[in-house]
């Protein structure tokens, strides 16, 4: 890293999915690991698979829940998150998100998506009452996460001109919008652009060189680097419908990009 411009040491929770110890995603956890200790920084990983975390939403995940009741998720998550009584794998996790300045989340891209496991940790984690709901701040804004930076390190099997503006896979913005706008920004979190490895499925050695390069500098500003300049619920920009103003200004931009505003 960049011992130039030191920084304050933060602390930082790497959230790792994939089930290969030895694979690319695990290889570059493991350097985003040692990167940031380097630099001074305090880290905490969570290797889903190796905690063989549960990805399933169910009525065990909340204690205060009795059988002869009706099952309502989104209740019954806010009433044990409040009462401080959900399952501890559950709480240990947010526990760690409390804790970080900054989430990584790694993994490999997989149908479009992040793999089950983490996403049944999102599922989990993010419950009513801690990364949103109707007694925290309200949601894409300075939520109840703001503060903390947060930045996707995902792989993909595909060539990068298939994930370009034109490309038959979508902009890959748009395909991470769930996770970075939807997940990160929701709840108040800073996201910062992806840091994106193409073709991983054949990666020669010169190029896993050149990505560990380029993400060890995306490390170094995880804390510097501006972030994604989405849209804020309570900056004027909606209606009381979440939906777009027609006088706010895009030029040029259609579709989730609406949701961005104009780079100076």
């Amino acid at each position: 890293m960049n011992e130039a411009a030191p920084q304050q040491p933060k602390k930082i929770l790497v959230v790792s999915a994939h089930p290969e110890p030895r694979s690319l995603n695990a290889s570059l956890a493991a350097f985003a690991v040692d990167e940031l200790r380097a630099a001074g920084h305090e880290v905490r990983v969570s290797d889903l698979y190796a905690m063989k975390w549960k990805a399933t939403v169910d009525a065990d995940d909340f204690p205060g829940h009795t059988a002869d009741r009706r099952l309502h998720v989104m209740a019954a998550s806010e009433r044990d998150t409040l009462a401080d009584r959900l399952s501890p794998d559950i709480a240990a996790e947010q526990e760690k998100v409390r804790w970080a300045d900054a989430v990584i989340l790694q993994f490999p891209l997989w149908w479009f998506s992040p793999p089950a496991i983490l996403k049944g940790w999102i599922d989990r984690v993010f419950t009513s009452g801690f990364g949103y709901g109707p007694k925290v701040p309200p949601p894409y804004s300075e939520g109840i996460l703001a503060g903390r930076r947060a930045l996707v390190s995902v792989t993909l099997g595909a060539r990068e001109s298939s994930f370009s503006d034109r490309g038959i896979h979508g902009q890959l913005t748009d395909v991470l919008y769930p996770v970075q706008h939807g997940l990160f920004w929701f709840t108040g979190m800073a996201p910062l652009e992806p840091f994106a490895v193409y073709s991983a499925n054949e990666l020669p050695e010169d190029q896993f060189a050149a990505a560990k390069r380029e993400y060890a500098r995306r490390l170094d500003g995880l804390f510097t680097d501006d972030p994604i300049p989405f849209r804020s619920l309570v900056g004027g920009d909606y209606d009381h419908g979440m939906r777009l103003l027609p006088d706010v200004e895009a030029p040029g931009t259609t579709g989730l990009g609406l949701h961005v505003r104009p780079r100076d």
